[in-house]
Order: structure tokens, then sequence, then C-alpha cells
């Protein structure tokens, strides 16, 4: 590797981390806004949108755009299923906490691959599926569900379980859809997802309980602008400089940082037996994800394979978150 492609590796690991940083600490901004999720994610969708429909306007992208009726309607649909990604997601943070919520949520690697094997037909192999098999252990042991749980009082926990299983299977779904949309900047895919939101959640949207102009209100616009609008940015920027390599283990950032602020902020932390399952869930994750692309194959560079990567954090993360 020359010198500078070490600094543009270099700089990608710092891009991605930062992004990486930033989706960690969306569990405290959602908590500390006190609105309900679907007010959450509609202010989110609408100061992201302005974020970054100012960003792609900046650079003159809009101009030649390179939407197709076909893949605009693909984005559209991949839309749908990131904006209630992020309602479960958020309801999950009330019925379980961040830390639990979030690694529950990191099983979406394992939908992608089950959903392309029966959508698209895509090979699975028998090593997938041993991961995933040793993925959904992992899972058993993080949800630290009782026998108790199901029976009695702890209902909304098991919920919430639940809600995080369905964030992830939302992701998936929006993956196995926007990796088709091709010839168009990931940037322009986001911004038509974020804006598909806001009609979408508007009917949802409790604007009575918003009222005031308290702290309230700087954390939602934080989670447009910093945790859509900035955090996108920064991934997108870093993907291209990036082996996949290096994109996989930087995603396991963010479910760190997570579990860190859920612990220094709210006094959560996960028990012994749930933290056994947390390096089964990032081992098989690692293997599923490295296998679906080698680790020596460069970075995603195209619109389709970035989208794919950026909503692991909002993402997106997935996806982010």
């Amino acid at each position: 590797m020359t010198s500078q492609n070490k600094g543009t590796e270099n700089k990608g690991t710092a891009q991605l981390t930062a992004a990486m940083v930033l989706s960690g600490t969306l569990g405290v901004f959602v908590v500390e806004s006190g609105a309900s999720p679907f007010n959450v994610v509609f202010f989110r969708v609408l100061f992201g949108a302005l974020a970054l429909g100012g960003y792609v306007l900046a650079r003159g992208w809009l101009r030649d755009h390179g939407f197709t009726p076909r893949t605009l309607s693909l984005a559209v649909l991949g839309g749908v299923f990131i904006v209630f990604n992020w309602v479960f997601l958020f309801q999950s943070y009330e019925n379980t906490s961040i830390s639990v919520a979030t690694v529950v949520y990191h099983t979406q690697p394992f939908y992608v691959v089950l959903l392309g094997a029966l959508l698209f037909r895509e090979r699975l192999t028998a090593a997938k599926v041993g991961w995933i098999a040793v993925a959904f252990a992992g899972l058993i042991l993080v949800s630290g569900v009782t026998p108790g749980d199901l029976t009695g009082g702890g209902g909304s926990y098991v919920i919430g379980l639940g809600q995080a299983l369905l964030a992830a299977l939302l992701y998936g779904l929006s993956t196995v859809v926007t990796k088709r949309v091709t010839g168009v900047r990931p940037h322009l895919v986001a911004l038509v997802q974020v804006v598909v939101g806001i009609p979408l959640l508007l009917p949802f949207a409790d604007f009575a309980a918003m009222s005031g102009t308290g702290a309230d209100w700087g954390w939602l616009v934080g989670l447009g602008v910093i945790h859509t609008g900035l955090m996108y940015v920064l991934m997108y920027a870093a993907y291209a400089k990036l082996p996949t390599a290096k994109i996989a283990v930087l995603a396991f950032v963010y479910p760190a940082v997570a579990m860190v602020m859920d612990w220094a902020v709210y006094g959560h932390h996960i028990g012994l037996v749930q933290a056994l399952g947390v390096p089964l869930i990032v081992m098989a994750s690692l293997k599923v994800t490295l296998a679906r692309t080698p680790a020596s194959a460069p970075a995603p560079r195209t619109a389709g394979r970035g989208r794919e990567a950026a909503s692991r954090t909002a993402t997106p993360a997935a996806s982010e978150a």
C-alpha cells in the first residue's frame, strides 16, 4: 500500500469511526427528546430531509440525479421499510433498553442473507446457515428472557424484543430492495427515503404533544441534522475509501458506544449471561458479512451497495439506525 493509499484509508477509518460513534449516541437523543416514537421519527425525517437536501443542493447533484421510474420506485419502497424500522427500534428502547435493543437489532445481516435467498434465490451456503444459528443462539442469551417473562409480568419486555427483531427485519427488506438501485448517488437515495417518511408519518404525528420550545426540540433537531445528515455524509465518504473487511469491523463501534452510553447516562447494563451472547452475534455477523463479499474486495462504490452499507447504522444503521 502506498503512503497516499494508506492516508486515504486512514481518513476513511476516522470518518467511519466518527459516524459509528454518532450512531451510538442515537438512543440517548431519542429518549431525551421525550417524544413518542412516531413523533421522533417524523421530526427526524423532516430535519434530516432539510439537512441532506441542503447538502445535495450545495453539491449540485440534483441536476443529474440518475433516477429512472424503476429505481425511484425502489428507493421509495426502501424508504417505507426504513422509516418504520426506526419506529419499531425506538419503541423497543422504551420496552427493553438501548443496550438490549441495539444488540438485538444487529441481527440485521442475517435477515439480509435469508431474504436474499428467499426472494432472489441468492446462494445460501451451509456455513452461512451455521453462523446464523450461532447468532440466534447469542440472541437468546442477550435477550435474557425467562419462562416468567413469557407467562407473567415480563410482557412489555418480550414485546420490546419483538419490536427490535421486527426493526431488523424491516432493515433487511430495505437493504435487499435498495441494493438494486444502481447509477444513483447514495445521498440521493437516502434523501428520497427520508422525504418519503414525511407524508407517511404525518397521520401518526401528535403535534399537540410537541408544544413549547424547550430543550426537547434540540434533541429532535440533532437526530435530523447529526444522525441523519452529518452521519450519512461521513459514512458515504468513508465507504469509498475502505475495504469491506474494515467496514464490517468498524460497524460494531455503534453497538459498543450505545451500550456505554446506556450505562453512563441511564445506569443500564446487560447481565453476565446476556454478555456471553454479544460475541456470538458479533462473530457470526462478521463471518456472514465477509462471506457475502470477500475481504479483499474494494469498498462498495455503487449507489446500491453504498446505501446497503449505510442502512446498517440508521441508518441506518444501520442504520444504523
